[in-house]
């Protein structure tokens, strides 16, 4: 039995029977049903009913927003938000789909040679509860484009959400099997990835949970793509506009509460700014309204669940003892945690080192460029850097030399659908969105003509 439990009120809001071993097995078999007869569709009929989905959620994004918000706490004006980017990935494929995946010539000594982009068959993905709907779609549009079929194994205490996804797909008129939710629990995973039916599997999440999958779809050759968590440096040189920067930093921080993987997690300041800059960061941060999630001028809500919130305390207590100051915030309350900024943050902390999943940040300082890019490069992660300077020529001489997979210059670092998204390191690997995201989950067919 999976229960979707409101973080803000703890309230139970919905059971959910998991799936039996029969019942999975037919699930997967319809799946694969639907894939051998969706592999046909043309693309003018896969994007008529993507543009469907798309209107879908338009029209009820205020229904997909409550559910989103009752069961993991975002800020209901954030969840209005993410379900209207999904709206947007749905309609960026719908359009580009076709044109990114027709043959690709390539001259050589054949009369005809080219690249053939043709979908795998059914598509596993594990997906986590901060971005409920938004870490589906963006697996969704551009599989179901391409003309794989998907089915998904999600969060438990996003349960009704996957319901409401799959709601969406059915209601835009996709055949039955295209897209389907699995009610599992974790350990019938393994299950899913050996059943032949299945071809592949993308999930965002965990380190751990990502090492589990990859071994066992690597242990059945099956293709993985891996969006692993991050802890992304926000680097403030010394010729920043420290207004645009502060107010970029406390967005890229605290939106969604913090519960981000693309979240700045480390603000690393130049040392002759760093008193002006925190100033200024303390102020801003002061004005983030914090309360009931279902209010639409709440900015900060509640974390998903209290035990998130007590492994973030542990992290500030951990790095408190080890000489870091609070010099706001640091309280938990059940599952709110309070806007938290620590100073004198060291590479040995646990803020520094670990991904912290909710809204604090600590300050770490730095004297040159080249202590700025080590810095940020210690950490075992690698999805983003967000670098902060007026400098074109320091942008061009530095944007090499980190170990990330996206450098954003001015901005916080966020995903897109027309560009690639993922990570390096222990960030995971592949990629999601634009004409990358699409094709990592289909056959790229060598075609050699000779005469």
């Amino acid at each position: 039995m999976k229960q979707s439990i409101n973080p803000y009120n703890g309230k139970k809001l919905y059971e959910f029977n998991e799936l039996t071993k029969n019942d999975l097995e037919s699930k997967l078999k319809v799946s694969h049903q639907c894939y051998l007869e969706w592999k046909e569709t043309s693309f003018e009929e896969r994007s008529r009913l993507m543009h469907k989905a798309a209107e879908q959620l338009r029209q009820n994004k205020e229904r997909y927003a409550e559910v989103i918000t009752l069961e993991m706490g975002k800020p209901i004006s954030q969840s209005i938000a993410e379900v209207e980017k999904c709206a947007w990935v749905c309609e960026y494929y719908a359009e580009n789909a076709e044109h990114q995946l027709r043959d690709e010539i390539i001259e050589t000594d054949a009369a005809s040679s080219y690249v053939k982009y043709q979908p795998l068959g059914v598509i596993l993905a594990i997906m986590p509860w901060n971005y409920p709907f938004w870490q589906v779609f963006r697996f969704a549009a551009p599989n179901l484009m391409a003309g794989n079929v998907g089915v998904l194994k999600h969060a438990s205490n996003v349960m009704q959400s996957a319901e409401m996804i799959q709601e969406v797909f059915g209601k835009a008129g996709f055949p039955e099997g295209c897209f389907q939710n699995l009610i599992l629990d974790s350990d019938q995973i393994k299950s899913v990835i050996e059943n032949d039916i299945v071809q592949a599997v993308t999930l965002t999440g965990s380190k751990p949970a990502g090492a589990s999958v990859a071994s066992i779809a690597g242990a059945n050759i099956k293709k993985t793509v891996l969006e692993l968590g991050g802890s992304n440096g926000l680097i403030i040189f010394d010729d920043a506009d420290l207004d645009q920067s502060v107010a970029t930093c406390v967005n890229a921080r605290f939106q969604n509460t913090g519960q981000s993987c693309i979240a700045g997690k480390r603000l690393l300041v130049n040392e002759s700014i760093v008193d002006s800059f925190t100033q200024k960061f303390i102020d801003k941060v002061k004005e983030l309204k914090s309360g009931d999630p279902m209010d639409k001028q709440t900015y900060i809500g509640v974390m998903a669940r209290e035990d998130l919130a007590q492994e973030l305390e542990q992290q500030v207590k951990g790095s408190v003892e080890m000489g870091a100051k609070i010099i706001l915030g640091g309280h938990r309350k059940g599952t709110y945690f309070e806007p938290t900024l620590l100073s004198e943050v060291t590479a040995d902390m646990p803020v520094f080192k670990e991904e912290t999943f909710g809204p604090v940040i600590g300050i770490t300082t730095f004297q040159s460029d080249a202590e700025a890019v080590e810095l940020s490069n210690r950490s075992e992660f690698g999805l983003g850097v967000s670098i902060f300077t007026k400098d074109k020529n320091r942008v061009k001489e530095l944007i090499g030399k980190f170990n990330e997979g996206a450098v954003f210059v001015n901005e916080l670092v966020k995903s897109d659908p027309r560009l690639p998204f993922g990570g390096v390191k222990i960030s995971g690997y592949g990629r999601e969105l634009s004409s990358h995201g699409i094709k990592e989950f289909l056959n790229k067919k060598t075609v050699y003509v000779k005469n």
